[in-house]
């Protein structure tokens, strides 16, 4: 092993970080004791066959990968973020998961105009189907809300964070709609005010753990996804188009789905607090949704033309990886089951709430 290896010399992290969780196949058993033992991450076993965005294995595996560049975990290295043998597994999950997003999506025509690229961006936001929002305010309960909150607790405690990477690989009006969107995302300057804040404190109003990452061993792969997902787009300069198209889309659909959360918070008795982050969503995102459409989608195409299909391409990916989600946790609940992997035994998700 080379002397400045991410094991040679064991660093204490800044602040908290969340633990490793449990493996959930050989690759992330192999990846998890190099970051914890040292050596060199594995590597991925090819060719790959199975559906990525729904294996747990190697969604769990690109998670992690991906963690390194946010927060880390407790006990591993820092240095593993730039880790070659790291960013060598990391690329090849990568590679696969957009190979089969591209494969499964219908072609865009690259140099679109920009009219056309934000209409078909309109035409998405405003498609109807099946909604998991809706089912919710007809059907859900306490055990519901407290599962959708831990699948969307993988992002939202670190809400805005992945977009943010475009700030410098963006410039002029794309990148102050940009800057504008995520002053919101972030509170204004005010910690308290951070939608992951406000995330966190409806997490704690339903009886959960509102520690970063206290519930990663419970999410399954194919809610891990639509966050690896814009990661994906995040960490890498080429997919800048795909990650403003996600974010486009991300404000273009947020308004009902939010308003419908908060109406449905409301019923179950929730309290104001643990409200306020789908309040503030739907006041925010009523501006955001049009400073995203024409300033940042807009902005971006009248700077660089030929990403109109890579927007397109970031929206399309984003709306089937939710739908990948949002039936399987609406088939779980359906049957009368739950949609989140299965803890120790008998252990509710309140047993972990902060003290």
């Amino acid at each position: 092993m080379p002397p400045e290896s991410p094991a040679a010399r064991p660093l204490r992290l800044p602040h908290a970080a969340p633990q490793l969780p449990p493996s959930r196949g050989p690759l992330t058993e192999a990846l998890f004791a190099a970051l914890i033992g040292g050596g060199s991450a594995p590597q991925l076993p090819g060719p790959v066959s199975v559906d990525v965005l729904g294996d747990e294995d190697l969604q769990l595996a690109l998670y992690c990968a991906y963690e390194l560049q946010y927060r880390g975990f407790e006990g591993v290295d820092e240095r593993w973020e730039w880790d070659l043998s790291l960013l060598s597994l990391r690329s090849a999950i990568e590679a696969v998961m957009e190979e089969q997003l591209r494969a499964a999506l219908p072609p865009f025509p690259q140099g679109a105009p920009v009219g056309r690229v934000v209409d078909e961006l309109w035409s998405m936001a405003n498609a109807g189907g099946p909604s998991l929002s809706g089912w919710l305010v007809e059907h859900g309960t306490h055990r519901h809300a407290a599962e959708l909150a831990v699948h969307r607790s993988a992002y939202q405690l670190k809400e805005a964070d992945p977009h943010t990477w475009a700030v410098p690989r963006l410039a002029g009006e794309a990148k102050a709609a940009l800057v504008a969107i995520q002053f919101d995302e972030y509170g204004g300057g005010e910690a308290q005010a951070m939608h992951a804040s406000l995330f966190a404190d409806t997490m704690t109003s339903l009886g959960l753990d509102s520690t970063y990452g206290a519930y990663l061993d419970r999410i399954p792969g194919v809610a891990l996804a639509t966050t690896n997902l814009i990661s994906l787009f995040g960490l890498h300069r080429r997919l800048r188009g795909a990650l403003v198209g996600h974010l486009a889309l991300f404000e273009m659909t947020s308004v009902g789905p939010m308003g419908r959360y908060a109406r449905w918070m409301r019923r179950l008795g929730v309290p104001a607090s643990g409200r306020r982050f789908y309040e503030v969503h739907v006041e925010a995102d009523e501006l955001h949704q049009h400073v995203a459409a024409d300033g940042l989608v807009g902005g971006l195409l009248r700077s660089e033309p030929g990403l109109g299909a890579d927007v397109v391409f970031g929206a399309r990916a984003l709306s089937l990886a939710e739908a990948r989600f949002a039936a399987m946790a609406r088939e779980a609940w359906e049957r009368g089951g739950s949609s989140l992997r299965p803890g120790l035994p008998d252990e509710p998700l309140s047993a972990r709430s902060a003290a």
